[in-house]
């Protein structure tokens, strides 16, 4: 069953704000019995669902900041031409085409909800009332709340910006670009340097460096009961981190207007991966063209500024490029990012796939790097890749570490469950 944006803010406003938040009058703490207050809450909640009229039979008058709230929502999901109960103004949806009042609208939800609430809100408006070209003021970035979303409109606006928006737009990425770096950072980077050296087997280790686990597994054969132990024919161990580069990662990113959010993801892992000095790592963006962003992997904002949103999908092509970029076969793992709705020669795609396979190259295909939830994707395609031993999924940014310590070692995928 699908609910109402509307209905979904405003029931879900007061748990996400708790005791202090914009619809929580009373206390949410859950006590023996109902509360003589249950009742008008409730009818409250509702109120603020159904809008007001007539024809919500609630019969609830709004005052005050409930009263603000309701016009804050009203300007976004309300009706065109729905009566309504609130003093002096009329029921109809719109934010109006200038600047000012968006801004002001802006500020209000800040005011009555919370970030995360502020944030659909900001998305909303942006697909539902054609909010995107006033994004191209500098005032309009300022009141915003910035959030992965919000970047992905302003990278697919960017060519159209003027240029006293420019720099406001790489501030507002820039910030938000930050707060994933540092929450993903230092995982990703402890997770991968764990696979390196566990990877990095050699068949004689250092005493310390003998992994027990393995070496006990390789020589169960050599059992001898008499004795109840286990010669060791064969140590199995893994050698230290070094300096040197071990394994070659190249992320293939699907840059079409659906994949917003995961080109976001996928540019602050590159610049992770490429912070490693044992990992070289190439980063490729498409759409019907192909364009190698690795030089500037060192700041991913400026990564992010390179792509262009939008478009058609050549995941052949784009392959093609990755596939000359090869070098060290066994050593070297290939992630695409992209929903496969392919444009391009889909026969010439698999062969693609099957050859680096073939090569000794670990294919990862993710359908999306996000927290979006389940993506569309090309089922024809996703089967395709299944058949030649490379399953294609969804990942979130905090399992994506794991995905890739796991291509890195040579093991099973962690694949979440559908």
């Amino acid at each position: 069953m699908t609910t109402d944006p509307t209905a979904t803010l405003a029931t879900t406003a007061p748990l996400a704000a708790g005791a202090t938040g914009p619809l929580a009058t009373t206390p949410h703490t859950a006590a023996p019995g109902a509360r003589p207050d249950d009742g008008d809450e409730r009818l409250r909640r509702w109120r603020l669902v159904l809008g007001g009229g007539e024809a919500d039979g609630t019969g609830r008058a709004l005052a005050g900041t409930d009263a603000a709230m309701d016009g804050a929502l009203t300007a976004l999901y309300g009706r065109q031409g729905q009566g309504g109960d609130r003093a002096g103004r009329d029921r109809s949806a719109g934010l109006g085409a200038s600047a000012p009042s968006v801004a002001r609208w802006l500020g209000d939800i800040r005011t009555y909800f919370p970030s995360s609430v502020v944030q659909i809100m900001q998305r909303d408006a942006i697909d539902r009332l054609g909010l995107a070209t006033l994004l191209l003021e500098p005032e309009m970035l300022e009141a915003v709340e910035a959030d992965v979303h919000l970047v992905g409109t302003l990278l697919s606006l960017h060519k159209a910006m003027p240029e006293t928006t420019r720099e406001t737009a790489r501030i507002v990425v820039r910030k938000v670009v930050d707060e994933l770096e540092k929450r993903l950072a230092t995982r990703t980077r402890a997770t991968l340097t764990g696979a390196l050296d566990r990877s990095a087997r050699i068949s004689r280790p250092r005493h310390r460096d003998i992994d027990w686990d393995r070496t006990i597994r390789a020589n169960l054969k050599n059992y001898l009961p008499e004795h109840r132990t286990i010669v060791p024919e064969r140590l199995v161990g893994h050698g230290r981190a070094s300096q040197a580069v071990r394994k070659e990662v190249v992320l293939c990113i699907d840059q079409s207007g659906s994949m917003a959010a995961s080109v976001v993801y996928a540019s602050v892992f590159g610049a992770v991966l490429a912070s490693m000095r044992s990992i070289a790592t190439r980063l490729v963006v498409f759409d019907t063209a192909v364009v190698d962003l690795t030089d500037r992997l060192d700041d991913p904002v400026d990564v992010l500024f390179g792509t262009q949103l939008g478009g058609g999908t050549d995941i052949n092509r784009a392959l093609a490029h990755c596939q000359s970029k090869i070098t060290r076969p066994a050593d070297t793992v290939v992630v695409l990012i992209s929903d496969l709705y392919e444009g391009g020669i889909r026969d010439e795609m698999l062969k693609r796939v099957a050859a680096m396979k073939a090569s000794g190259v670990q294919f990862v295909a993710l359908l999306a790097l996000s927290d979006e939830g389940a993506p569309a994707y090309d089922r024809d395609h996703a089967a395709a890749l299944a058949a030649l031993g490379a399953p294609a999924f969804a990942c979130t940014p905090d399992l994506f570490p794991e995905v890739m310590a796991a291509a890195l070692e040579k093991r099973p995928l962690p694949i979440p469950e559908a």
